[in-house]
């Protein structure tokens, strides 16, 4: 089976899962790719090989090396074959080295996470770019002759039709009754709920011949001989001639104006690069804030990232710089939040800008530094998302105090989220923990 026949099983694995980004967020190589441009190795697929039978021993050569033995792999991985650990330079194959990764842009990377950890975070709208028109749902008494509600304005012209309607013929013959005259007969009608005016009983009784004006004795005789016919049922039987409209009912619609807000995000990673931060420690936070990038940029419309390393001083460094600087000197984790603060404030607004401030290291402080300086603050820092993320391989140091204390301190806040990692099988949970922290708020 040849490299792209690997391949091609790959992108069918990837078109069901994308494969289990676990894996690769835990153990594959984060280097290869870009801020904007993933790229997952194939060999985290386990991927088929050929073997030999045992009935097949000297049936192909292997060079100088020898006969192989049972079970062994043809042939020995080569650099670039995407299954060990050599450079992209070598040349195996006809495909060349192209089919070594699985490509995502960050917008898949992050809808494959929400998947992979079940989260569905949404991104927040701060900064308005644009007002625009919306759908035509807004009324006015007044506006041009394009915009004319008609279908409203017919609907109130036959409510008020239907409201006025009422049988004629019903109440002329009230108008029969003996010694009912005109203002009887309107009373009459007020009180049975019927929609006439006097001016048209009037002019009704005037149309009735005098030898007609006593055929009922009673309104009770009357009503036992002729039936009251629905307004409805007229309508069935004749239909309606005319639907009076009203100027007073004219309503024009207008669009509602919609804001369209720009999804800003701006992350500052801060990261202990003191004498305790040795490789392992490092590596952990590079597996923790590497994703973590990834996944917000691919939320957000824009993403600016800010990176800030301190010992006991901090500075602003170059996100390649981050993760490999190291330095011999204490710890003072203050000094990274004070100067988070003054880039904040300058350049990324509270009120056009997502902010989240992610801080990493092996939770070692110099004394009352967390409590006096840390705490406060990060309280004084108005962001969607505080993280402290622990990195300590061989358990709390009797000294690593600074996680716990924060998460003490924050228990009840929603927004301070604290992760712990010990090693590379932590790191999704870590991630799942902060992003879950940030979809409940």
């Amino acid at each position: 089976m040849g490299r792209k026949d690997d391949l091609e099983r790959y992108r069918e694995v990837g078109e069901a899962k994308r494969q289990d980004l676990a894996e690769f967020i835990q153990y594959g190589d984060l280097g290869n790719s870009r801020p904007d441009e993933i790229k997952i190795p194939i060999k985290i697929v386990d991927l088929p090989a050929f073997v030999y039978d045992p009935r097949d021993l000297g049936g192909v050569g292997q060079g100088q090396g020898g006969t192989p033995g049972v079970g062994d792999p043809v042939g020995e991985p080569q650099p670039g074959d995407g299954d060990g650990d050599g450079d992209e330079s070598g040349d195996p194959g006809e495909e060349g080295g192209e089919h070594e990764y699985y490509e995502m842009d960050p917008e898949e990377f992050a809808r494959e996470l929400d998947e992979e950890l079940g989260l569905d975070l949404d991104p927040k709208g701060k900064k308005v770019i644009e007002e625009k028109e919306g759908d035509y749902t807004d009324i006015t008494r007044t506006g041009p002759a394009s915009t004319l509600d008609f279908e409203r304005l017919f609907k109130q012209g036959l409510k008020r039709t239907l409201a006025m309607d009422f049988d004629e013929s019903y109440v002329e013959e009230a108008l029969r009754v003996n010694g009912w005259g005109p203002a009887t007969v309107f009373e009459w009608a007020r009180g049975e709920r019927i929609p006439v005016s006097r001016a048209w009983i009037e002019d009704a009784y005037e149309s009735i011949p005098e030898s007609e004006r006593s055929r009922w004795s009673s309104i009770e005789e009357m009503n036992e001989n002729v039936e009251r016919e629905s307004t409805a049922t007229r309508i069935r039987r004749d239909g309606i001639d005319e639907i009076p409209l009203r100027r007073e009912d004219e309503r024009y619609r207008f669009p509602e104006i919609v804001e369209e807000r720009e999804r800003n995000v701006v992350v500052v990673n801060i990261r202990d690069v003191s004498g305790s931060m040795r490789e392992a420690k490092r590596e952990l936070v590079e597996r923790t804030f590497t994703p973590l990038d990834w996944y917000l940029t691919g939320k957000y419309d824009n993403a600016e990232f800010v990176y800030i390393a301190h010992d006991a001083d901090a500075w602003e460094v170059e996100r390649e710089e981050f993760f490999g600087i190291r330095s011999g000197g204490g710890t003072r984790i203050s000094s990274a939040y004070e100067l988070a603060a003054e880039i904040l404030e300058e350049a990324y607004p509270w009120s056009d800008w997502n902010r989240y401030v992610f801080a990493a290291g092996d939770s070692e402080n110099s004394s009352n530094d967390t409590d006096d300086r840390v705490i406060p603050l990060m309280e004084s820092i108005p962001a969607n998302l505080h993280a402290y993320v622990e990195t300590q391989p061989s358990g709390n140091a009797i000294n690593a105090t600074h996680a716990s204390e924060v998460e003490s301190h924050f228990a009840d806040d929603s927004n301070v989220a604290v992760a712990y990692v010990q090693g590379p099988e932590d790191v999704v949970n870590a991630i799942y923990t902060i992003l879950s922290t940030e979809e409940d708020t």
